[in-house]
């Protein structure tokens, strides 16, 4: 059981390093009995940060709050507020923060209790999607993920993200800012969207650096293979596979949100989210296509493995094949028969080029052999 859990918190592995060693973390699961909507705080968690983003078409405000309290005010507007918290490092602020928001017992508790599968919920008032966030891991092999919960509203947003550190959102905030795009002429649903489109495109430079990976990967199997090769093989697959865990039910959590009708979503953020979900379906695409080029890497470094050995195994068949004459002759002159017992008995050991002569016979035999090898194409990966 305990194993089970491991490997299921293998999805949100910080850190995949290079080494072969490997941190596994406890799963945070309730207690048996416990009431819904219980709260596990992780002791490293972060105390949470909230940032407020308000915005309408004409200005846009951006300021740090201290209290969830002090979000009121900018709920009950026309315009958007983005209500953004990092880390999950205190329940009070949590619980108090579900107060302001109204927010129903088991959605903060899937908010907050990491990790959870992709997927999308509606409650009263509120529609949340969980997702997975995914970073390149700087100046290192391996890549970072992070649980980002969004949740919708009227005129809000809510996000609470796990890791501050591994933020993608920038990017949205530059759109929000120089009024670029239509961003600021939509609603909370369009940014919503923005949010996932920039989760989803997070995926792409993962998979560019397994892409160089695998193909170094493929000069290093066919030129030297080693068993640090084969080491680098496995850890590809295992990433590759929590990649694949991490964005296959993403896919099925965007196509919730374009089928089901829901009153916080309208029909153009639709036709934006049936994009963002090709691109999801682009990122499986990639991640299938590279998983199978590591499968086919393991039996590219097993017949290389396999080519290596018939070599040294043939270069031992020729030199045995040709010390195999020589060491016969080499035999039958090392009896030692006496002569003057019986004409019969080597006589070529009375000759007086007989030493030479059946030195010349052996180099004949060996350089002969060597020549019907080469002629044979064994002594080269050419065919004569």
């Amino acid at each position: 059981m305990l194993q089970n859990f491991a490997r299921f918190n293998l999805d949100r592995n910080i850190v995949l390093k290079e080494s072969s060693d490997s941190d596994f973390e406890t799963y945070a699961y309730n207690e048996p009995g416990s009431p819904p909507g219980t709260l596990i705080i992780d002791a490293d968690s972060q105390i949470p940060n909230i940032f407020l983003i308000d915005y309408n078409t004409n200005n846009a405000i951006d300021i740090t709050v201290a209290t969830p309290e002090e979000c009121l005010p900018y709920l009950d507007t026309e315009s958007v507020s983005w209500v953004d918290v990092q880390g999950l490092g205190s329940e009070d602020v949590l619980q108090r923060l579900g107060k302001v928001f109204n927010l129903h017992p088991l959605l903060l508790e899937d908010a907050v209790n990491i990790p959870q599968r992709p997927k999308v919920d509606e409650y009263e008032g509120h529609l949340m999607l969980i997702a997975h966030m995914v970073n390149k891991q700087a100046n290192a092999n391996g890549f970072l993920v992070e649980q980002v919960s969004l949740i919708v509203g009227r005129n809000y947003l809510l996000t609470i993200q796990e890791e501050p550190e591994l933020d993608a959102f920038e990017p949205v905030r530059e759109r929000i800012h120089y009024n670029k795009g239509i961003i600021r002429q939509q609603g909370t649903d369009y940014l919503a969207y923005a949010l996932i489109d920039a989760i989803i495109d997070g995926f792409f430079p993962v998979l560019e650096d397994y892409g160089e990976r695998l193909e170094d990967l493929q000069d290093e199997v066919v030129s030297q293979p080693t068993k640090r090769t084969l080491d680098k093989i496995h850890r590809i697959k295992r990433e590759l596979l929590l990649l694949r865990r991490a964005i296959w039910p993403q896919r099925d959590a965007i196509n919730s949100l374009i089928r089901e009708d829901s009153q916080l979503i309208s029909q153009l953020v639709r036709v934006y989210l049936r994009d963002c979900y090709d691109h999801t379906v682009q990122v499986i695409d990639m991640v299938e296509t590279y998983r199978e080029l590591a499968s086919n890497l393991m039996d590219i470094y097993l017949s290389s493995i396999s080519n290596r050995m018939n070599e040294v195994m043939q270069t031992l068949t020729v030199i045995s094949t040709i010390f195999i004459p020589l060491t016969f002759i080499a035999g039958i002159y090392g009896m030692n028969f006496d002569r003057s017992a019986s004409p019969l008995n080597m006589p070529e050991l009375g000759w007086y080029y007989g030493y030479p002569l059946i030195l010349t016979a052996m180099a004949a035999i060996a350089i002969s052999l060597l020549i019907y090898f080469w002629r044979r194409g064994w002594l080269s990966d050419r065919e004569p």
